[in-house]
């Protein structure tokens, strides 16, 4: 099969087109054709390399997509993983056995606050080719109708995104929401799943162009974030008080300015870095104000289900920029690291 290998790091001229052996179901798992995977930022650092982390190579990158079921190996009896079944294929996965999660706790609300819980592309090879194995258990079936390109670019952002909001940001339905970035893959997510849940929704956009998608995705005020006052014009919207919930995955670029933006007793969540990963903080500020500065790292598998469901019911929109072959996944990169991009692109092995 067609697959494409991070052999070293380094720009996106080390990604190779190889042909490997296709992989075989084991006792458990499910064979799938790949109909779709999706580029995300993390897949820029596998291929470029991560400071601290070595990441065995080659790689195969691709963090989240769908596909179709083509072979169940022993011992899978789910009726719904029948041959030929659209699926979503699972970004997240435990590196060992499922922990006993506390009383009262569905063990796959916490599966991703685990220390050895890993994600797909990184910690092991991922979807960036024609076929792939993984367990029955972390195979989603796709409702009829699902435009499967569309849903393959979901499972990460909006896993983020729901983190981000949900899990982690705690948002109540009325609260003012500030999302950074909001014509990027998680941001675009963020704004729907935040004003899915009754949120006033503010973001930031780098372009007339972006921010046309954000105000359509349901921000109801949009900013541009390399004018210098752009928190400034945040607190004239909400008559000085900020926002309570303000979801940041930019770094170090946009952190003063999210911060001003914080409103007394508001949460600041963060998730990225991709424009510096070391800010300033200025404390009186954060205690005076009881401000809340918190870390998100995708979200729990539990939440796929409803994400996909409200995907079908067209609650969310994914926003797919492109559709590629897969075979241009150089040109896919570059086009993410150029800031070139609305949303997601999705590639397509074998087209």
């Amino acid at each position: 099969m067609q697959a494409i290998h991070v052999a070293e790091h380094g720009d996106p001229s080390v990604l190779q087109v190889v042909d490997i052996p296709r992989p075989e179901p084991g006792p458990g798992e499910v064979l799938v054709r790949v109909l779709g995977v999706s580029i995300n930022h993390l897949d820029l650092w596998v291929r470029r390399g991560m400071p601290g982390f070595d990441i065995p190579l080659p790689r195969i990158p691709g963090c989240d997509g769908a596909g179709e079921v083509v072979a169940c190996g022993e011992g899978v009896d789910a009726p719904d993983l029948e041959v030929g079944r659209s699926v979503l294929l699972e970004p997240g996965y435990r590196l060992g056995a499922p922990a006993a999660a506390a009383p009262g706790v569905d063990p796959d609300e916490v599966d991703h606050l685990e220390d050895d819980y890993g994600i797909r592309g990184e910690h092991c090879d991922g979807f960036d080719a024609e076929y792939a194995v993984l367990p029955a258990t972390h195979l989603l079936p796709l409702p009829d109708g699902v435009d499967v390109h569309a849903v393959a670019s979901a499972p990460l952002v909006f896993l983020t995104a729901w983190g981000l909001v949900h899990f982690r940001g705690r948002v109540k339905a009325g609260e003012r929401v500030l999302v950074l970035a909001g014509s990027s893959g998680v941001g675009s997510a963020a704004i729907q799943v935040a004003r899915a849940a009754g949120a006033e929704v503010m973001a930031t956009a780098g372009s007339a162009e972006k921010a046309a998608l954000a105000t359509e995705l349901g921000a109801g005020k949009v900013v541009d974030h390399y004018d210098p006052e752009w928190p400034k014009q945040i607190h004239k919207w909400t008559a000085g008080k900020g926002a309570d919930l303000v979801v940041e995955h930019v770094g170090a670029a946009t952190w003063s300015g999210s911060m001003r933006c914080l409103a007394r007793r508001g949460r600041l969540v963060t998730c990225g870095s991709t424009a510096g990963a070391k800010v300033d903080l200025v404390l009186r500020h954060l205690f005076i104000k009881n401000q809340s500065v918190l870390g998100s790292t995708m979200g729990p598998r539990s939440s796929l289900p409803k994400i996909v469901q409200n995907i079908a019911e067209g609650i969310y929109s994914p926003v797919v920029d492109r559709v590629m072959p897969l075979s241009e996944v150089a040109q896919a990169h570059r086009l993410l690291e150029e800031k070139k991009v609305l949303g997601k692109i999705v590639l397509v092995p074998g087209a």
